[in-house]
């Protein structure tokens, strides 16, 4: 039999496939990423938004559509929120809440009748890492949350924070590297407030992750800015945390962020990310933004575009404020209409790409380590063409007539923008043989 698990939404979402795919191959199901070759689909829904919630149920009808026989899983923050409603859309077999994902496979064997019974599998040790994830492991260190932006519908579905033991998580970086994995991303619904139920903090977990890994990478997904403690950016002292944090934002004016009930002013916003450039080279901070919440004025869309310019973020992600009901945004007076908020978020778009645009012409002439990712594409002349990130998670694209780069740390040359402003061009200056050897040297060369 095989499985295929998709997912929507946030890298999360994307992080707790793995822990399953593992699972469900030592119980002898193979994987595969093609629905209709399936005997199992699961699908880690998402419902961030009112958009994400109905894509949520349009995928599940179309994984049905595209293979009526498999038996379907729904899963995820949407499958939690309204359980009786997805459990009704054709097709689903079985709806799994969030506080039930760790028995998600268990409760597949016991709760649905299967085609067939599983083989054993070939490899039971072995770690089940995507192709699309060959080369970077996404480790959940934590779920749930315990504060309740008044926008967020997430942290009412994931329910309180739950934190894994240090470890716990340092035996599955440790595992990770063994296979060949060479950068980790720490997720979590609310990451920095990692360790607030077992008497630690994320702090003390990257501390510890340093301490007993040789995990040469190792990257944060979102994690709120009020979060970070004073001596928390003297980690990155070690190179091998990546350049780059991803510190959300949502919006450039202080009064809209009281009503988003957010804890972070921009004049804290702005000291923190002076502080992080300071003291760590090439630092890049990304973010997000919400468009349009309730009562935004002009003034205050002003105020957060004077204060995006100011930034000069990496990249944004936008946001057009969604209702949800259940939050408490929801029930906010001046809901923002339709044609406003469409146009704000074009007006933030353009500004969005000529700020990526002046980072990326930043970057020109530089020379640094890039872990290249395993999938290559030949090209006509013979040559490959991979793809990676730049320490500081800058998109580059390397053409060489190797064809053993892939899933390599190597050391390129940043040489151009690509036309289209999505990518950095870049030329190998040389393949790294032991990447431990490596980290002896800064990651960034002037």
């Amino acid at each position: 039999m095989k499985v295929c698990l998709e997912f929507l939404g946030c890298r999360l979402n994307e992080s707790e496939l793995q822990s399953w795919a593992e699972e469900f191959s030592k119980q002898g199901l193979m994987l595969t990423t093609k629905a209709q070759e399936a005997s199992v689909i699961v699908l880690n829904t998402c419902a961030v938004t009112g958009e994400a919630a109905r894509k949520s149920r349009q995928h599940l009808r179309k994984l049905h559509r595209s293979n009526p026989v498999a038996k379907l899983v729904a899963t995820g923050c949407y499958a939690s929120l309204e359980p009786e409603k997805v459990a009704e859309i054709l097709g689903v077999d079985l709806v799994v809440t969030n506080p039930q994902k760790q028995d998600l496979v268990s409760m597949v064997f016991d709760q649905i009748e299967l085609p067939e019974m599983p083989s054993m599998a070939t490899d039971p040790g072995e770690s089940a890492i995507f192709s699309r994830n060959r080369d970077r492991a996404f480790i959940k260190v934590q779920d749930g949350c315990r504060y309740r932006c008044t926008y967020c519908i997430v942290t009412v579905a994931r329910g309180d924070e739950r934190s894994r033991t240090i470890e716990e998580i340092v035996n599955e970086v440790n595992q990770h590297y063994r296979q060949g994995i060479r950068e980790i991303v720490l997720t979590g619904v609310h990451v920095g407030g990692y360790g607030s139920d077992i008497d630690s903090d994320l702090y003390h977990l990257v501390q510890q992750i340093l301490r007993q890994t040789k995990i040469p990478r190792i990257r944060f997904a979102s994690v709120e800015p009020w979060d970070l403690p004073e001596n928390f950016f003297k980690l990155f002292e070690d190179k091998r945390l990546m350049p780059h944090m991803h510190l959300p934002l949502q919006s450039g004016c202080n009064s809209v962020l009281r009503r988003m009930s957010r804890r972070c002013k921009t004049e804290e916003f702005a000291a923190l990310i002076a502080k992080a450039k300071t003291l760590i080279p090439e630092f890049n901070v990304t973010t997000d933004i919400i468009v349009g919440f309730p009562g935004e004025t002009d003034e205050e869309w002003e105020q957060t575009q004077d204060f995006v310019k100011l930034m000069n973020f990496g990249h944004i992600h936008i946001f057009s404020y969604s209702n949800r009901e259940g939050t408490k945004a929801a029930r906010l007076p001046q809901q923002i209409d339709a044609n406003t908020k469409k146009t704000r978020s074009q007006q933030l778009h353009k500004m969005a790409i000529e700020s990526t645009t002046n980072q990326l012409a930043q970057q020109l002439g530089k020379q640094c380590e890039v872990l290249l990712e395993s999938g290559k594409e030949q090209l006509e002349d013979g040559r490959f063409r991979y793809w990676g990130h730049t320490p500081n998670y800058y998109k580059i694209c390397l053409v060489d007539h190797r064809d053993d780069l892939g899933s390599q740390i190597v050391i390129i040359d940043i040489t151009g923008i690509h036309a289209a402003g999505s990518y950095l061009e870049t030329a190998l200056v040389a393949k790294i043989s032991d990447p431990e050897a490596s980290l002896k040297h800064f990651q960034w060369v002037s």
